[in-house]
């Protein structure tokens, strides 16, 4: 029989999943897990304090009572458990500056990976244009090529922080366009967008008819006072912005595979009407659990300042390596280096791997800007002298690879 993939669209004929050769991308495959049993520090996944137990004791009891009980044995609507909507509403207004109704605004989804994908599903057709700001979480891009869209890259300013430039989208508008897909904070460079630069983004995608995605996965941690605009709370924004959230990054709830999505009532009957068949119905007891978290959000204050410790740790350890310029992150569990200096960052990566016992994340995989950067997830390990450990072996090994650098370039 011919090759059977000739038969896929061409997004699936052209992804990887590790299985005749090696995938860049961390979760794509089970290599970190192999390598990870072998002893090695895994700061490639951004799933807070993994690989250790941190669920909060009473989200942890509110999921096993469910589970006890014999209520997680059953179905809780495609569209989510109701008590949950009603407690994210109540979230919604007050962190977001968002009045929804809870039965007619939010629909829970089995986590934001695929509560992006299905925000995007309606939108996007064969031939529409998709503009992402570069670099930006890989699912964006992927995304847009599964439903036959054109990816825009649209770089980011380095220079400002990573900062949003609409300049540059009006640069690169063209009559195919249909949609501008935010991730706020940025994953991997881990900016916030300043209310300035997403007001004049707003006018921008008003002004051009456009529909707005926006993955808000990291917004419960942000630094340093730095405000963090939801952007569709902006004057008239609501009617065309699909927002997407996430209990897994802040909250440390990757596993439970809870998220939600937020959007007028026009939209979202649409993908009411569709939910059953696109993600199904998330798991009954894991929608429990993220009640309870809402219900008492104040483990919050402590991973906040762990995170921030971790934040500050990390930079003061890497930023001054010579050939390695740090940026400071502003939010979550993440810290972003460009090592272009160092040589290839595929050549940084595997040092780091060989030398370090760390793994780490390649740039290139969150656009073309990314290339000569890597992105560490600092907001591993519910140890911090575990994780301590590990910034310091990543340290030495990065010294080592900048003297040998530099003794290679006096040659």
């Amino acid at each position: 029989m011919n090759d059977i993939t000739g038969k896929m669209r061409k997004a699936f004929r052209d992804a990887e999943g590790g299985l005749f050769g090696d995938v860049e991308k961390a979760d794509v495959g089970d290599q970190v897990v192999v390598l990870m049993k072998q002893g090695y520090t895994l700061m490639s996944w951004a799933d807070a304090f993994f690989p250790d137990s941190a669920t909060p004791a009473h989200v942890s009891r509110a999921t096993a009572d469910v589970i006890l009980e014999g209520r997680g044995a059953h179905y809780t609507a495609p569209i989510g458990s109701g008590s949950l909507k009603v407690k994210i509403a109540r979230k919604l207004k007050r962190e977001n500056q968002l009045d929804v109704d809870p039965q007619r605004n939010i629909l829970i989804t089995p986590g934001s990976d695929s509560g992006l994908f299905f925000a995007m599903i309606p939108f996007v057709q064969d031939g529409d244009d998709v503009m992402i700001p570069d670099p930006s979480y890989p699912n964006n891009a992927q995304n847009t090529h599964i439903l036959g869209g054109n990816v825009i890259d649209v770089p980011l300013d380095p220079a400002k922080g990573w900062a949003l430039d609409v300049r540059a989208f009006e640069e690169r508008i063209t009559p195919a366009t249909k949609m501008v897909v935010l991730t706020n904070p940025n994953n991997p460079t881990a900016n916030v967008f300043r209310r300035e630069a997403l007001e004049a983004l707003a006018e921008f995608i008003i002004r051009h008819d456009l529909v707005c995605v926006v993955d808000q996965a990291f917004e419960d941690i942000i630094f340093d006072d730095i405000e963090m605009v939801t952007i569709a709370s902006l004057p008239g924004m609501w009617e065309r912005t699909i927002s997407v959230f996430s209990f897994s990054k802040g909250m440390g709830l990757s596993g439970y595979r809870v998220g939600y999505l937020v959007t007028n009532d026009v939209i979202m009957d649409k993908l009411y009407g569709t939910a059953v068949s696109v993600i199904g119905a998330t798991n009954t007891a894991a929608q429990a659990g993220a009640e309870a978290a809402l219900d008492d959000p104040s483990f919050l204050n402590d991973y906040r300042r762990i995170q921030k410790y971790r934040r500050d740790f990390c930079y003061k350890a890497l930023h001054d390596i010579p050939g390695v310029r740090m940026y400071k992150s502003e939010s979550g569990i993440l810290s972003w280096l460009d090592v272009s200096a160092l040589g290839a960052e595929s050549d940084v990566v595997k040092h780091l791997r060989d030398h370090a016992k760390v793994l780490v994340n390649g740039g290139s995989v969150y656009g073309p800007s990314g290339r000569g950067h890597i992105r560490v997830v600092h907001g591993v390990l519910s140890s911090d002298e575990k994780f301590e450990d590990a910034v310091c072996r990543m340290r030495k090994a990065l010294l080592d690879l900048s003297k040998n650098r530099k003794r290679e370039a006096s040659c």
